[in-house]
């Protein structure tokens, strides 16, 4: 009805001939159908007179009684026979030729159906048998302005639950699925399948997949109207959320696949936009091993528009893959952060990758080299058709002290974790060293190839790892040439037995069999071994001489140090394999086959050990990696010319949310991405790091963020004040994150807020207060009354009245952090700079201003009341006869207000109770109406 006078402005001079001359815009409260209670010529009473008005020729008259059909309602529902004919009017009234009756309407029904619910016991005969039908039947007006109000009455009526299960299966839902039929009308195919998508969420998941769902996937693929699969694309993800996992990956997924491989670009653009909802409503296993490849696919589409589309939602579609038992860390119903320890093995070596001390008791260099970057891999589903060369079967079992209970850091164990390090960490050590041997100089190493029963060795994350290049025979070889140098490797252990390792395998895949429906990881994992079994049968039946072999019998054994090299190219050119292989598979569709690993062998072989160190150090196996290396790519120059000018600003926009998804333990793939972010030459991607460096410092723990987050929150501290400002509103969120001694290190930065690029930017200096006041607690009190008391009182003289408003608030915290914390001396002092620079200040805004802060301090008791009588009361009883009234004024608010509130200042045993009735009274008494008046109230 708010928008009813307005209307009213148009039809002024229609009004005037009902003689109602004053009915215009001011006239709110006037019932818009009040002609119909005074007696005319006719001398009707005035229902009848509501009868004729409806159906008169006048199309204004009409209008009139449709626009006012509330307060109709009102007037005649007590009345059970004048209801009944008021709701037949409405009936007939709906079919009245003129659109804009029609349009007034239906514009009432949501208020009627409203009024109806709260005072008729029958309302749910009434909406069902009167109004619903109504709107069912405008959904089909030829008129366009009558559909759309009748779609968006229809939307309130549902979101506001006053239509019933039955008028919805039986009314509402035959109507639409007539509408989006495939002979229907074009435009309201188009209509019909946009309200279908809009009212999935307000129904319940059964009505939406028994009677909606079909006619949303056939829709999907409407080869006739593009308009429809576009809309359909859109609201992709509200139509998985509405009917759930199940029938999202059933139904809904093969569709998206289809969208996602549209001719037009448009749908394929929507479907970049909805990627992350559709990702929410699957599951892991999905997610992982059919969503992700198709949305690189889209990441890397010809068309530029949906390649943007496609890296704006990258970020939120990498944080769907968000594990708190793996990551650590995870968001409360309320949105804050907390950190869950992840539990690590008893053995900590063997969970963090490091190696356990071998047989003599030590340790290699390269071995302490790795501890320090643990490489860890992507569960990922095998490699058809690899040869016997590159895949082998992986050792698997517990340690000695039990399966690990780490789910991120003891994913692999430590002899196959040594095996997959760089070249300057390679499991294959150098021939001179007799400590350096893996696998066989650990204590109880037979244990890693023969695992116990499947209760004691099953875990989720134990098992997955690809496959791994079989050396032993190897290394046998290399070894007997080498000499007698090396004849402790003769041991039990050293040279694992083929047909031991595949009967191993097959007891841990038959251990796995029960967990196979329940759980994608173990789907994965059980693929993975299952072409390690294949490859090992083939490596006992062909046994073929793999290059790296034939390398190391070229290698003379009177050159040590060659040997060692060739050793570590063999070694790289392995892990480089494996990097590939995982590449392929998490680029590629499941269930393809991925033939031509071996083909890129060589070429591999030749990288550089120094780019496959830097390369595994971005591994990790929370996210598909081509995923992550899509992100990091997003800091490319290169990407703003051919993707998005702002690209950069998207990938620091989600930075926190891949951070959290992938944990801090996985740092290490963001720090370089983020340094980039941090220097780049747009100041709006600075300003968005800045803005959320403070969540990213409580994900990454207060180690990581004093190693990497510091300087660059340093370096923002000196930026523009566009970037600033997002430092500055979280301030203190930041800095309680830090050690006590790096947070002391910023005191005397703080004072640098107070100077900006524009002293017009006052709210600057007003968020400075404000953070100051947080900052109070993180300090002490001798440290707050070195430097954060004088950027205190200097925002106290502020040119602008806002900041020193805000500032007087900081004065009385500083005031209570003293004396809470029994610093009297000091709060002393900073009562004394008090007075001297507001009460004896020349200018009358800093008297008012000391009237203020008398009225704070007491108004919070932070200062010990016979502190106050003793220092500041004499001060403020002065400003009585100051010559400003504005001073006085606040005295006199003060008095009253706060001061006599207080049972201590109405004591007849206070000495200066005396002092304050006589100021009392001369400001009773004062020359300015406001002071006498604001008095004269008491």
């Amino acid at each position: 009805m708010a928008e009813i006078p307005l209307y009213f402005v148009d039809l002024q001079d229609d009004l005037d001939d009902y003689g109602f001359e004053d009915y215009g815009p001011d006239c709110d409260n006037m019932r818009v159908t009040a002609f119909l209670d005074i007696p005319g010529q006719d001398n009707l009473p005035p229902l009848t007179r509501l009868e004729k008005y409806a159906f008169s020729e006048n199309t204004f008259n009409r209008q009139i009684i449709a626009r006012g059909l509330l307060d109709i309602f009102r007037d005649f529902s007590n009345n059970e026979e004048d209801f009944l004919m008021v709701m037949e009017i409405v009936v007939r009234l709906s079919e009245d030729a003129e659109p804009t009756v029609r349009t007034e309407l239906m514009e009432q029904i949501p208020p009627i159906a409203i009024f109806l619910q709260e005072n008729r016991s029958d309302f749910p005969v009434v909406l069902s048998e009167y109004l619903i039908p109504i709107v069912v039947r405008y959904l089909t007006d030829p008129n366009n302005q009558v559909r759309k109000s009748s779609q968006e009455v229809l939307l309130i009526l549902l979101e506001q639950d006053l239509i019933f299960q039955h008028d919805i299966e039986n009314k509402v839902c035959p109507i639409l699925l007539q509408l989006s039929a495939p002979d229907s009308d074009d435009e309201y195919k188009a209509e019909a399948v946009s309200i279908i998508c809009k009212m999935a969420s307000m129904l319940s998941k059964s009505t939406v997949e028994r009677l909606l769902l079909p006619r949303f996937c056939e829709l999907c693929g409407d080869g006739k109207l593009f308009q429809v699969r576009k809309v359909c694309a859109a609201n992709f993800g509200d139509i998985c959320h509405a009917v759930g996992q199940e029938a999202t990956e059933k139904f809904l997924i093969p569709k998206f696949f289809e969208l996602c491989s549209d001719a037009v670009w448009g749908m394929r653009k929507a479907c970049a936009e909805c990627f992350t909802a559709v990702s929410h409503s699957s599951s892991p296993g999905v997610r992982r091993t059919q969503l992700s490849p198709l949305f690189i696919r889209l990441v890397s589409d010809p068309c530029r528009w949906v390649r943007q589309a496609a890296f704006q939602s990258l970020g939120p579609f990498i944080s769907t893959f968000a594990n708190p038992s793996r990551a650590g860390l995870y968001l409360r119903e309320d949105g804050a952060l907390n950190i869950r320890p992840l539990t690590q093995d008893f053995n900590s070596g063997f969970a963090s990758g490091s190696p356990a001390p071998s047989s003599g008791g030590n340790t290699s260099p390269a071995s302490l080299t790795s501890s320090a970057k643990p490489v860890q891999r992507e569960p990922e589903l095998p490699v058809e058709g690899t040869s016997a060369k590159t895949s082998n079967v992986p050792h698997i079992g517990s340690s000695s002290d039990g399966p690990a209970e780490n789910p991120v850091e003891s994913s692999v164990s430590a002899g196959a974790e040594l095996t997959r390090l760089s070249p300057e960490t390679s499991a294959f050590p150098k021939l001179s060293d007799n400590n350096d041997f893996p696998i066989s100089s650990y204590p109880g190493s037979d244990s890693w190839a023969c695992p116990g029963n499947s209760e004691d060795v099953f875990s989720h994350f134990l098992y997955w790892r690809t496959p791994l290049p079989d050396i032993s025979k190897d290394l046998e070889l290399l070894l007997s040439e080498a000499g007698p140098q090396e004849d402790y490797c003769s041991r039990p252990g050293v040279v694992h037995n083929n047909c031991v390792a595949r009967s191993e395998i097959q007891k841990v895949l038959d251990s796995l069999q029960e967990h196979l429906m329940n759980d994608p990881d173990v789907q994965a994992q059980v693929q993975v071994l299952s072409a390690a079994l294949r490859a090992a049968q083939l490596d006992s039946v062909n046994e073929p001489e793999s290059k790296p072999t034939a390398g190391l019998n070229e290698v003379s054994i009177s050159d040590p140090s060659s040997a060692s090299d060739n050793q570590i190219t063999l070694s790289a050119s392995s892990s480089q394999n494996e990097l590939f292989v995982a590449r392929i598979l998490q680029s590629t569709d499941p269930g393809e086959p991925r033939n031509g690993t071996s083909d890129h062998l060589e070429t591999d072989q030749r990288q550089d050990p120094t780019l496959l160190e830097e390369n595994e150090s971005k591994l990790q196996d929370i996210i598909p990696q081509p995923l992550l290396d899509q992100y990091v790519s997003m800091t490319d120059p290169a990407r703003a010319q051919t993707v998005d000018t702002d690209i950069a600003k998207h990938c620091a926009y989600s930075l926190p949310g891949v951070a959290l998804t992938l944990g801090r333990q996985n740092w290490h793939c963001l720090k370089d991405t983020y340094e980039t972010l941090a220097s780049d030459v747009q100041w709006k991607v600075r300003r968005t790091l800045a803005f959320s460096i403070h969540e990213l410092a409580v994900i990454l723990g207060d180690q990581l963020t004093a190693a990497d987050l510091v300087p660059i929150f340093n370096g923002f501290l000196k930026d523009l004040d566009e970037v600033r400002i997002g430092v500055l509103k979280h301030l203190y969120d930041f800095l309680k994150l830090l050690h006590e001694d790096k947070r002391r290190d910023y005191l005397y930065q703080l004072q640098e807020f107070v100077v900006t690029d524009n002293s017009r930017n006052w709210r600057f200096r007003y968020e400075l207060a404000e953070q100051l006041i947080l900052i109070l607690e993180l300090y002490s009190p001798s440290d707050v009354y070195d430097y954060l008391m004088h950027i205190a009182l200097k925002l106290c003289a502020d040119q602008v009245s806002e900041v020193r408003w805000i500032s007087f608030k900081l004065v009385v915290a500083i005031l209570q952090k003293f004396y809470s914390n029994s610093e009297s001396a000091l709060g002393l002092n900073f009562i004394n700079e008090l007075i001297i620079r507001f009460r004896h200040c020349s200018k009358w805004v800093g008297r008012q201003a000391f009237a203020f802060i008398c009225q704070a301090v007491v108004s919070k008791e932070c200062v010990p009341v016979d502190q106050f009588v003793e220092h500041l009361l004499p001060s403020l009883l002065s400003l009585a006869s100051d010559p400003v009234p504005n001073v006085r004024v606040l005295l006199a608010k003060a008095l009253r207000q706060m001061l006599l509130a207080k049972a201590y200042f109405r004591n007849a045993g206070n000495p200066h109770l005396e002092v304050i009735e006589e100021t009392i009274l001369a400001l009773q008494s004062d020359r300015d109406q406001d002071v006498s008046f604001l008095y004269g109230l008491k």
